[in-house]
């Protein structure tokens, strides 16, 4: 297991300009992606999760906030992939809920070097202050796509959109934190010796 378990991860496109630095084993919390509330759901996925997570964003939303926020997960997924190392002496599997006052969700992650996103959730409002409902997909799908990991998210139910949102960034935070917790045993868990 990579004993420090962090990384660091720069990316820069026509549209995009991030900087991000994650310690799965804490740290301090600093966001800034220009959309409020896309800092909100990263400081509590920070908080949460028991990670150091520094985040700096420029992107163009003039246009609006679809590549700032996708590329935001692309590059967290990067740096937690790259944290992880060859994912051995990992629980590997993270499950959780979280209420969040009328809205109940769920999260449910392999670290498995396979990626894949199944996402169960349906908002009543298109925004939330100035960041677009819609994109929380487009956030994890980067995510997991580019952690190689496997991860489900469910709202259950719920009628406040920031607080289904919100649920579903802390159950996520819950959820890998369990699963990247150290586990007795040497090497990876999986019948194959490898992830």
């Amino acid at each position: 297991m990579n004993p420090v378990r962090c990384a660091e991860v720069t990316r820069t496109t026509k549209e995009t300009d991030i900087s991000l630095s994650l310690c799965l084993d804490g740290g301090e919390t600093d966001v800034m992606t220009g959309i409020g509330f896309f800092d909100h759901m990263l400081t509590a996925f920070s908080v949460h999760g028991g990670f150091g997570l520094s985040i700096r964003a420029e992107g163009d939303l003039l246009v609006d906030g679809h590549h700032t926020v996708e590329d935001t997960g692309i590059v967290l997924g990067q740096a937690l992939g790259k944290a992880l190392g060859d994912k051995s002496g990992i629980a590997r599997f993270g499950s959780f809920f979280v209420p969040m006052d009328e809205s109940l969700c769920f999260a449910s992650v392999d670290v498995s070097g396979r990626p894949f996103l199944v996402f169960d959730g349906t908002f009543p409002q298109e925004k939330v202050g100035d960041f677009d409902s819609c994109l929380t997909v487009e956030f994890f799908r980067a995510l997991a796509m580019n952690a190689g990991i496997t991860l489900h998210l469910k709202v259950l139910y719920g009628a406040n959109t920031h607080h289904m949102i919100e649920g579903l960034f802390k159950a996520a935070a819950h959820a890998l934190r369990l699963a990247v917790q150290p586990a007795s045993g040497e090497g990876v868990l999986s019948t194959k010796g490898v992830l």
